[in-house]
């Protein structure tokens, strides 16, 4: 409870705070605790220096029952009070594959270490054990997280290149202080497949200025590189300004020419433009 042994000392972060304010503004100050523990020591601070629970909460926009499980929890000479406990069950489901099988399924990940999850379960079955894939792919992280399955270097190293793969060659993320006021300046990109009775698919590709709203859309018979290509040419064509920015909702095919400097995007479209008959 907050009580009267030390002074009130005025600080610029907190205002008025209770007991020993500058050592806990040095706390704050150096990091000690989370930001938001620092917010509801703002909490506190508030209630303390006006004494109404009802105005903090206003305040802060809080519900009363959150300030009030905080408040009961708040001790001034302890600020880990204010921090967020852990919500991880205390009684947790523990795997019930028996050691013999995790044993078999790691003797057969060391005899195939290229092998996945679906073919070591074929395995298991043709000896008489049943298991699911997703049973296999638990017990292997669990090996691997004990250290019991080491993957091989070769493995390890295909892998990590896989990944470089995925990674898009030219798209980045939207910087965090780009600003859309106008048309154009962001127009997103997406991509639907669509079934029809006969079997046949269609892939529909549209755009949509976040701003003015302007739509426009065409289908392929093909979600390839080339058919992206073509659609970014139509879209420039279709909009009555110019685009700033593009954002594409997933959609591989768009990899190798979102680049606002890729020439091949250009060349290749327009060449086919006219003798193309893939779209609908």
């Amino acid at each position: 409870m907050i009580g009267v042994a030390m002074y009130l000392q005025p600080t610029t972060s907190y205002g008025s705070l209770i007991p020993g304010s500058e050592f806990i503004r040095d706390l704050v100050r150096q990091g000690t605790i989370s930001p938001m523990a620092a917010a509801r020591l703002r909490w506190m601070d508030h209630y303390h220096q006006h004494g109404n629970a009802r105005l903090t909460c206003r305040h802060f926009d809080i519900s009363p029952q959150t300030f009030y499980r905080w408040k009961r929890r708040f001790d001034p000479f302890d600020l880990t009070t204010l921090e967020d406990e852990s919500h991880r069950p205390l009684k947790i489901r523990k795997p019930e594959t028996p050691q013999n099988v995790e044993d078999r399924i790691l003797a057969l990940r060391q005899t195939y270490p290229r092998w996945g999850k679906m073919k070591l379960a074929v395995l298991l079955g043709r000896e008489g054990i049943r298991v699911s894939a997703s049973t296999v792919g638990r017990v292997m992280n669990r090996l691997k997280e004990r250290g019991a399955l080491v993957e091989p270097l070769n493995v390890r190293q295909a892998r990590e290149a896989r990944k470089r793969r995925r990674k898009a060659r030219y798209a980045m993320r939207k910087p965090q202080g780009y600003r859309i006021d106008g048309p154009g300046d962001m127009v997103q990109v997406d991509t639907i497949q669509i079934r029809f009775r006969n079997s046949e698919i269609r892939y529909h590709y549209s755009a949509r200025d976040a701003i003015s709203r302007w739509d426009c859309g065409r289908a392929f018979r093909r979600a390839t590189s080339f058919t992206a290509a073509i659609f970014l040419e139509y879209m420039e064509k279709k909009f009555p300004f110019p685009i700033r920015a593009i954002q594409i909702d997933g959609g591989s095919e768009f990899n190798s020419i979102c680049h606002p400097a890729c020439s091949s995007r250009s060349s290749r479209a327009s060449q086919a433009w006219d003798a193309c008959r893939c779209d609908l």
